[in-house]
């Protein structure tokens, strides 16, 4: 076989090998393609009835929630309906309410409208009867209109002058009721009236130093352990060129005592720092009410008296801190108290009633300052407070005379208490003073226009001044007694309480012959 024809059988070989190929290829593809499209279709069929299913599940959701909804809304329909019935309800209730009270005032407004018509008519009458007795009373008194007036204006001057007199009692007991710092008044009085020489004995304490430079540690830095022991005590602390000294100033003797014995330990202790202070402070306050108790039960062993109350035992530890002219009250507590005792002793009366009536005769100057009213006052109130007998009471209430005495055993402590204070030394005024007082209080007195004369009693406290009843009437007396109280505050020094008494007495005297 030839070369060419080689070829070409082998051209016609290839190509119908490739167009086998191909034809088995097309088949293959068409294979596929119809199982492709068989899926596809299948596939769709099968979304198709998921989307049919869905719809229907969906469209069933929507239909119950509608019906939810429906029932929710049925539901607060009715219960607004229901609210809606309420309101209704009582809005008619109000109206008919309403109605009833205008109908009720509509009747109370004729009624009124009938009684003005008839208060407006009796008017009338009353004023035709006044005129009528008028006339009357001026023919059967035999006065004119301007001579009754005459005779009526001075009958309400004289009542309104009494009227004046008691307002101005009240004002004086209602401005001493509403007094709001009564302390500063007595503090201020006090330094007012108390004598010079004596007010820095009994304010101040004086603290030994061991050399100047503890006065430094003293005052500490920036003045801090200063003012520290200041803030604690209440105590203003003096501090200066007196050599190894430091002066402790202050009205109130125990808080005064407290810093003394705080500040003494502090030097002894060489610690001085805010802390420190506060301890020892604390300390001596605690030290120092210890001290008050066990000297409160020594007065008690001393005057023989039982069953106490142990607040009693306090404030009688609390008087040995307390002074009057210099003299230790705690002392002269006792002193009365034994005196008293001895005198009922003579006279065969209750001791017992006589010893406690003395040893508490002034245990109102116990208190602080905060407490209103004078020593006898407060003493009576913790008197009646703490159950003591009645007789204990008047005596408290009676030693200086302020009220009657009631029993004899109050009659022997009032004597007591002035033999302990007259006692020589017992207390720093002098006779000569207590002469130029009283002279000075009676002078006073005479000043004022209309008197006639005037005493001084008990022993400086209260004045009684007698006034001619033709010069001064009843309203003038009263101020007169308030007048005199005040130049008496402004011109003179004396401790306690003055009691001004003005006396007006009218007499009339006639001869039978």
């Amino acid at each position: 076989m030839s070369v060419g024809l080689w070829i070409i059988v082998c051209i016609a070989v290839f190509f119908m090998g490739a167009g086998l190929g191909y034809v088995i290829r097309k088949r293959q593809a068409e294979a596929k393609i119809g199982s492709a499209e068989a899926k596809a279709l299948q596939l769709i069929e099968t979304a198709q009835r998921d989307i049919e299913a869905k719809k229907k599940e969906t469209l069933l959701e929507a239909k119950e929630e509608a019906h939810r909804i429906r029932q929710e809304a049925e539901r607060e329909g009715r219960e607004r309906r229901i609210e809606i019935q309420k309101l209704e309800k009582r809005i008619l209730l109000k109206e008919e309410s309403l109605d009833k009270k205008l109908e009720t005032l509509d009747q109370r407004t004729d009624l009124l409208r009938d009684r003005e018509q008839n208060f407006t008519k009796r008017e009338t009458e009353i004023d035709a009867l006044y005129a009528q007795q008028h006339k009357e009373l001026e023919r059967v008194a035999g006065l004119s209109q301007d001579q009754a007036r005459q005779l009526v204006m001075a009958e309400v001057e004289r009542e309104a002058r009494h009227d004046a007199a008691v307002l101005m009692k009240e004002i004086e007991q209602q401005a001493k009721a509403e007094a709001e710092k009564k302390a500063k008044d007595i503090i201020a009085t006090a330094v007012q009236r108390c004598a010079a020489d004596h007010a820095a004995e009994i304010t101040v304490s004086v603290v030994n130093l061991p050399n100047d430079e503890m006065k430094g540690r003293i005052i500490g830095r920036e003045g801090r352990n200063i003012r520290a022991l200041e803030t604690l005590t209440g105590i203003d602390l003096i501090i200066d060129d007196t050599p190894e000294a430091v002066i402790l100033s202050g009205f109130d003797p125990i808080r005064r005592e407290i810093a003394r014995v705080a500040l003494e330990r502090l030097v002894a202790d060489g610690r001085i720092h805010p802390a420190r202070i506060e301890e020892m402070v604390e300390k001596s306050r605690r030290d120092l009410e210890e001290l008050i108790r066990e000297e409160g039960e020594q007065a008690v062993f001393e005057t023989g008296l039982h069953s106490v109350h142990p607040d009693f035992v306090k404030l009688l530890g609390r008087l040995k801190f307390r002074t009057s002219y210099g003299q230790n009250v705690l002392k002269h507590s006792i002193e009365v108290a034994q005196l008293a005792g001895l005198m009922a002793a003579e006279l065969g009366l209750d001791v017992n009633q006589a010893r406690r009536g003395g040893l508490l005769h002034d245990i109102g100057k116990a208190v602080t300052h905060e407490v209103e009213g004078s020593h006898v006052e407060i003493g009576v109130d913790l008197a009646r407070r703490y159950k003591e007998h009645p007789v204990i009471v008047n005596a408290i209430a009676a030693h200086h005379g302020d009220v009657e005495f009631t029993s004899p055993i109050s009659v022997l402590v009032a004597a007591a208490d002035a033999i302990s204070a007259a006692r020589p030394g017992a207390r720093r005024e002098t006779l000569d003073i207590y002469m130029k007082r009283l002279e000075k209080l009676e002078s006073i007195a005479e000043s004022f226009e209309g008197v006639d004369k005037c005493f001084a009693i008990q022993a400086g406290r209260e004045i009684r001044i007698m006034v001619r009843p033709d010069v001064v009437d009843d309203a003038s007396s009263v101020r007169m007694a308030k007048e005199i109280s005040k130049k008496i505050q402004s011109e003179l020094d004396y401790p306690g309480q003055i009691k001004v008494t003005v006396i007006r007495e009218t007499r009339a005297v006639e001869y039978a012959k």
